[in-house]
């Protein structure tokens, strides 16, 4: 790598070395998906002839992030950060969240760093969100030339680059590791079913996913169509999007947010769908073995749904009323009584205030206003927490180890001063600054301000230096013993982390193999 120059399969791309770690940033890894390549899959990059500059990060992909209209449709690029010295080093893939519609590569939060520090070869990308990658418009009169699934043929793409060419960075390409958390847990579940990625990776580290947050081109039409209402938009305006600015596609994207619940409550946002692409519902397709000898570790937050669960513009069902909906559009409503019993603790069915952000935010890492007062009510919240996240979680784990002796399972339960303060307890992403043992970003410093730099020291080096033994060697810890079924060893992170037995047999014999939002 003389002057930080690498040979890329695309081109040559020159690198900077800063604060002792090579980085090459801002890669193109497929042609801009512009003009006449929106809402088309990926297409390979065309060689260049000079060298690429790989001085900064790319654009993030549009999207409106708190209000905020930014990012750019040229947004399909790789970041390598690379330790100044070692070859032939583990690979560990970062892939962002953001509900399919919001975040980037390039959130400090997500800088490598740290484990680069550690002596792995740090890579991440931009992928297409929200209408332009994750909207499925393929099944309405006169669009037989959009394409489905854009944003997983971007994630396609990526990870093709990274496998051809991590080998001329130094990387391992036969020692991969690759994470996400939340929709990027959601990708990593879909990576372990999807053919097009096996054999690019050989261990998962899965945080707080969605792994049901997926659909048919059938049910994709009632977030579409919810979509169009809030463009102000018939089925047969849909080819205007095509030449649209991109930033008015939005507007329908925020109305989506706002009352998805309430048209069909439970249903996930946009989210991909099942094609050649993703052929079968992916914990179905691991169920099958499609991810047979990945080594993972998958878990959730003990308080997921408190970043979701809302009275008004809700992210999940908030009440009965919509719980019992929700049962009767999917052909459950004979286990209605049965899950109001499992979640209906009398002494806590009610709405409480705790300090919060105003309304549902689709950001894996939103801004919150410590000032503002918001309600929720726990069952709710455990309802949210329980069916997004940790019952198909546990579903994934059980599924992967018919193929694997080696699937670890935890729960991060730890409950910063400001989780109690805020009610926020331990919420979704509330996992992340430990993870990337970052302390420097605003939304690390909100959940862990005025903790013990001893406490938070501890949890990093549980969760981060986990993580970075699980990607060097494939066993994440000698006390983390590995998960055996739904009665059965878990690693509990929290101010004494310990493997604990958890039975939760009870927990998943009530959702049984309920199905929502799949015909």
């Amino acid at each position: 790598m003389k002057d930080y120059i690498v040979n890329t399969k695309s081109g040559k791309v020159k690198g900077y070395l800063r604060e002792g770690r090579i980085e090459y940033l801002g890669i193109p890894y497929a042609k801009p998906p512009v003009g006449e390549l929106r809402f088309k899959r990926a297409q390979k990059m065309e060689p260049w002839d000079n060298v690429f500059d790989a001085k900064e990060y790319g654009p993030e992909a549009i999207q409106n992030d708190e209000g905020i209209d930014k990012g750019s449709e040229d947004c399909l690029t790789v970041n390598i950060q690379h330790p100044a010295e070692g070859e032939n080093l583990p690979v560990y893939i970062y892939i962002h969240g953001g509900g399919y519609t919001t975040g980037a590569a390039n959130v400090p939060l997500y800088n490598g760093k740290h484990f680069t520090d550690d002596g792995l070869i740090f890579v991440s990308f931009q992928y297409r969100m929200s209408v332009l990658g994750f909207y499925d418009f393929t099944t309405y009169p006169g669009c037989e030339d959009f394409e489905s699934n854009c944003g997983i043929s971007d994630q396609i793409m990526a990870m093709q680059w990274i496998h051809e060419n991590i080998e001329a960075f130094g990387g391992d390409p036969e020692n991969v590791t690759i994470n996400g958390e939340s929709a990027g847990g959601a990708t990593v579940v879909n990576m372990l079913a999807m053919p097009a990625v096996k054999g690019y990776f050989q261990k998962a580290i899965v945080q707080s996913a969605l792994p049901n947050c997926i659909c048919s081109h059938e049910m994709a039409r009632r977030n579409i169509d919810l979509y169009l209402e809030g463009m102000g938009m018939t089925e047969d305006d849909i080819p205007k999007l095509k030449t649209m600015d991109p930033f008015e596609m939005l507007k329908g994207v925020a109305y989506v947010s706002e009352y998805h619940q309430y048209k069909n409550p439970g249903i996930f946002l946009p989210s991909p769908v099942i094609d050649d692409l993703m052929p079968e519902r992916p914990i179905d397709a691991i169920r099958h073995g499609s991810a047979e000898n990945v080594k993972l570790i998958i878990g959730t937050n003990a308080q997921e749904g408190t970043m979701f669960v809302h009275p008004e513009k809700t992210g999940f069902p908030n009440c009965w009323a919509m719980v019992a909906e929700m049962m009767e559009k999917n052909g459950h409503a004979d286990a209605i009584p049965k899950i109001i019993d499992y979640y209906h603790p009398s002494k806590n069915d009610r709405f409480t205030k705790f300090k919060a952000q105003a309304k549902f935010s689709m950001s894996t890492v939103p801004p919150i206003n410590e000032q503002f007062e918001q309600e929720g009510a726990y069952p709710f919240i455990s309802f949210a927490t329980d069916y997004a996240f940790q019952m198909p979680s546990i579903k994934v784990a059980e599924a992967q180890r018919q193929f694997t002796k080696d699937v670890w399972m935890y729960r991060y339960e730890y409950i910063s001063n400001s989780g109690w303060e805020t009610g926020w307890l331990a919420s979704h992403a509330f996992e992340l600054p430990l993870s990337f043992g970052n302390m420097d970003f605003h939304f690390s410093q909100f959940v862990f301000k005025d903790e013990p730099e001893e406490t938070v020291q501890k949890l990093i080096n549980e969760i981060h230096g986990s993580w970075v033994r699980f990607a060097k060697t494939g066993d994440p810890n000698p006390q983390w013993t590995r998960y055996a079924g739904y009665d059965s060893p878990v690693r509990i992170f929290d101010q004494e982390s310990k493997t604990v037995r958890l039975n939760r047999t009870e927990l998943m014999n009530a959702w049984d193999d309920m199905r929502f939002y799949e015909d």
